[in-house]
């Protein structure tokens, strides 16, 4: 069985957590970047625990809470460039990659579904 860590939508969601990271590090708004850090920490973060989970039912569950959190990613990512605390092509850059993300995560869901007896 294939690691999560060598899988490719694991590894360009736990990297453009870091990013994200990174990115807003100086931000002094406390709510809004942990609500941003927190919701891309949680796409690789469910992804993992899915993955580990010992049914297929279970690991389709969090792969959607996965998918779910990239949502919530995209949208801060929205809000943070309207009230001009994520650059424009940085924000167009995440936008594009959580986009990404989350159609591997849904091409996953529905294959994992398939295989739920």
């Amino acid at each position: 069985m294939t690691r999560f860590e060598e899988l490719d939508v694991w590894k360009r969601s736990a990297r453009l957590s870091a990013e994200i990271y990174k990115a807003l590090i100086e931000l002094k708004d406390f709510g809004f970047r942990d609500q941003i850090t927190r919701a891309g920490l949680s796409v690789p973060s469910n992804f993992a625990e899915g993955y580990e989970r010992n049914s297929n039912k279970e690991m389709a569950a969090f792969l959607s809470y996965a998918k779910g959190s990239a949502g919530e990613l995209r949208t801060q990512r929205y809000i943070g460039m309207e009230i001009g605390y994520i650059e424009p092509n940085k924000g167009k850059q995440w936008l594009r990659e959580a986009e990404e993300i989350s159609k591997m995560l849904h091409g996953l869901i529905q294959s994992t579904r398939k295989r739920t007896p």
